[in-house]
């Protein structure tokens, strides 16, 4: 059907195509482009390794996001967060991918019932953490060992220290042993759902909600649409400030979302801010935790002046209520 020099052009265009597909949607070419940006000193664009795994089908490993079934009382510490996260993601896999976590509760005369039990969990998974904290003082660390078990985190552990740089998830998840890769997912969503707990709010707490998470009727569509964060009824010119630190990844424009930026917050957990007035930072830009970035106001797709706050953990969108002790007035009689 084709000539030896047309079958050939086409075998090498077919293996480029692979190459190419393999380097920016598999795991395996996020770590290379990580490892190249580190190497060259530039900004990766991978995305994080928690994104390849969760949602697929056919991988029991793969769990979503589980959010908290109860309220929050209060602002939550940082060891507090970390064990709600831990707690929360164990929750979402399976008996299998639990194993190691079982191991080591067995340790510590902790039931793995009461390490997914919504009430008991969080005391339990904190319980625990303290038990690891000895060998494994760093957080990143001891959240490994927690999901892929005491020996394999060693391991990975010691290895990472020996080629230097920072211990982040990723430098560990890289020195496990072979069979333990995937297993290192919970313990990425582990970090991505502390984080969340962590976030600051990025207006007054006393601005209401007019448009809470989840399915709506949509006011300027007229049709029902998931809405994938929550509108705050604050009025235009209103300041608005960076819920963690992070560095901005979107600095820009269009006839949906207004100006909008967007913030990577590292661990997988980003934040948008949509309809502003005013851009105040660019992109690239490292902000801090409570920064002036932007003031809000009615650009894009918008019936009055509000801000949309949405948060993704892993590009998957979140009720950003669901990590948030206070509770506000939810109101339908103000624009989105």
């Amino acid at each position: 059907m084709f000539t030896s020099r047309a079958r050939g052009l086409l075998d090498f265009c077919m293996a480029v195509l692979c190459v190419w597909t393999a380097y920016h949607h598999t795991p395996a070419g996020a770590l290379v482009r990580k490892a190249s940006a580190w190497a060259f000193s530039t900004q990766s664009t991978a995305r994080p390794l928690l994104a390849f795994y969760d949602g697929m089908t056919g991988t029991t490993l793969a769990a979503p996001m589980v959010a908290p079934e109860v309220s929050l009382v209060r602002a939550l510490t940082s060891a507090e967060a970390l064990a709600w996260g831990t707690h929360l993601a164990l929750k979402g896999l399976d008996s299998r991918a639990r194993a190691p976590a079982m191991a080591l509760a067995q340790e510590h005369g902790i039931s793995m019932a009461t390490l997914v039990d919504p009430v008991e969990g969080p005391v339990a998974a904190r319980k625990l953490l303290t038990g690891l904290a000895d060998d494994f003082p760093r957080e990143e660390a001891r959240i490994t060992a927690v999901f892929v078990g005491r020996v394999p985190a060693r391991y990975a552990l010691e290895r990472a220290q020996a080629e230097g740089g920072a211990l982040t998830l990723e430098a560990l998840s890289r020195q496990l042993p072979p069979g333990f890769e995937s297993a290192s997912v919970g313990a990425a969503q582990a970090l991505a759902l502390s984080t969340a707990f962590g976030l600051a709010w990025p207006v007054s707490e006393s601005a209401r909600v007019t448009s809470p998470f989840g399915e709506r009727y949509h006011p300027v569509l007229g049709t029902r649409k998931m809405h994938t964060g929550v509108d705050l009824g604050v009025p235009t010119g209103t300041v608005v400030a960076a819920v963690a630190e992070g560095v901005v990844r979107r600095a820009s424009e269009d006839s949906v979302n207004g100006r909008v930026l967007v913030l990577d917050h590292g661990r997988g957990v980003t934040t948008a801010y949509c309809h502003n007035s005013e851009l105040l930072v660019r992109v690239g830009e490292q902000v801090t935790r409570g920064q002036l970035i932007a003031r809000s106001g009615n650009t894009g797709r918008s019936t009055g002046p509000h801000l949309h706050y949405q948060l993704e953990l892993a590009s998957r969108p979140m009720d950003p209520l669901k990590f948030r002790a206070s509770v506000r007035t939810v109101s339908q009689d103000t624009p989105f």
